[in-house]
């Protein structure tokens, strides 16, 4: 199969294209013919320093949506032909940048049938982070305030449409440019943070989603009320961070992403019913993943970038 794979750990000129074996399918896994594969940070982290592999990961990559091929020993949940999107496991299951992965058949979940695989495979990583930390982790519920720092970003968009679809009333920073999109999206309230501190401007929220940590965590918690939940995506560094947020009297957890098939079929239902869609900044063919690696690494997006395999 042809694949995109590094020898070394560096910028995105180590990224080449290469002929490896295609994988074969283990018991309670499925071989999935990739149609599309998102492109996430922590793809160009691990492709130029690691980030959790000590070495160069083979093949890059954890979001996926295309066909079933082939399915392992014990698998129930689907058959050749079946349509799946869903997210390798993070971090040490990654394989998305092929022609064909393979993953364990519960990081799956049935492809909505009114979005097409560039939308599905935008989704995986960055709406089960967000899934995680709004839902599972800080149980948002309707009516709460819910502060998304880089709300324009891949995961920040995904969450205010999950934060606005429980009900929550939605601030979110974003510089002007990506305003309209937002409101479009269903924020509430928008804070230009190059313009803008927000921890002038934002009192007494329920939850805020962390995507930044740094300065941004540690001003974060004095926006929360008495018993509110910060919840940090980037689950490293700020001991001190615990120390205020146990003055404070709010709770500060700090989540890494699991893959989750019952997350995957909530996201499923979520843009069944029209109240999730991935915002798609561009697209780029397998073999230029490294273009791909080169516009994500400016920091200037909207939303996600796909690598279209079929």
């Amino acid at each position: 199969m042809r694949a995109m794979t590094q020898d070394a750990f560096g910028g995105p000129e180590v990224l080449r294209e290469a002929r490896l074996p295609r994988p074969e399918p283990r018991m309670s896994e499925i071989l999935v013919r990739v149609h599309a594969a998102g492109v996430n940070p922590t793809d160009w982290k691990n492709r130029s320093f690691g980030l959790w592999h000590p070495d160069p990961v083979p093949v890059l990559g954890w979001d996926v949506s295309g066909v079933v091929e082939e399915v392992g020993l014990g698998v129930t949940l689907f058959e050749p032909g079946d349509e799946v999107f869903g997210m390798l496991p993070y971090p040490h299951g990654a394989g998305a940048y092929a022609e064909y992965a393979k993953g364990p058949t519960r990081a799956f979940a049935p492809k909505p049938s009114t979005v097409d695989h560039v939308q599905a495979g935008a989704l995986p990583l960055a709406a089960l982070t967000a899934y995680q930390a709004l839902v599972d982790t800080a149980d948002v519920r309707s009516g709460q305030r819910v502060l998304i720092h880089a709300a324009a970003g891949g995961v920040g968009h995904l969450a205010v449409q999950i934060a606005k679809a429980r009900g929550a009333y939605v601030i979110g920073t974003a510089s002007a440019g990506k305003h309209e999109l937002l409101r479009d999206l269903g924020a509430d309230e928008l804070i230009d943070y190059r313009t803008t501190d927000f921890a002038e401007v934002v009192r007494d929220v329920d939850v805020v989603l962390d995507t930044l940590a740094g300065d941004v965590r540690t001003r974060s918690l004095d926006v929360l009320r008495t018993g509110g939940t910060l919840v940090s995506i980037l689950p490293v560094g700020g001991e001190e961070d615990e120390e205020k947020a146990a003055a404070l009297g709010v709770r500060l957890e700090k989540l890494l992403v699991e893959a989750d098939h019952g997350g995957m079929r909530a996201i499923a239902g979520l843009v069944g019913e029209g109240r999730l869609r991935a915002h798609v900044e561009a697209t780029f063919p397998l073999a230029e993943a490294a273009k791909a690696h080169a516009l994500g690494e400016t920091d200037r997006t909207t939303g996600k970038i796909v690598l279209t395999v079929r």
